[in-house]
């Protein structure tokens, strides 16, 4: 048998909802998709989406979860590109304090979440229109 999947969604679960959907709407331009609400208020998952690809960020909201998530040693991480002056985005990163670690030697930075969950940065490819 062989199988074929594609990549639908990616998750992580936030504390504060709404400081979550803005950070992701200021620092990568993603917005609100979808969302789905337990009828009994006990979670709530909203889907972003870049606007360009099928692949959606899903944000759950657990009411009953208070503390921070334990994230491990953060090895995981969601990877995005970027269009535009590169230095530019990384500035504008840097500004709004986001920014939690350089490889120049890489070409990469990383920057995170309220909830310290790591996204990955690079440059859009040559020639691949985002």
């Amino acid at each position: 048998m062989e199988v074929k999947a594609k990549f639908d969604h990616f998750n992580v679960n936030v504390t504060d909802l709404n400081r979550s959907i803005e950070f992701y709407s200021k620092a990568l331009g993603f917005t609100e998709a979808r969302r789905k609400e337990a009828a009994d208020g006990s979670f709530v998952l909203v889907y972003l989406t870049d606007g360009v690809s099928p692949f959606l960020l899903e944000l759950t909201w657990l009411r009953d979860h208070k503390d921070a998530y334990e994230l491990g040693e953060n090895e995981s991480h969601l990877c995005v590109r970027v269009s535009g002056d590169y230095n530019k985005v990384r500035a504008y990163h840097k500004e709004m304090g986001c920014v939690c670690f350089e490889n120049e030697v890489m070409g990469l930075y990383f920057i995170h979440d309220p909830d310290d969950y790591w996204i990955e940065i690079l440059p859009a490819k040559e020639g691949i229109a985002l």
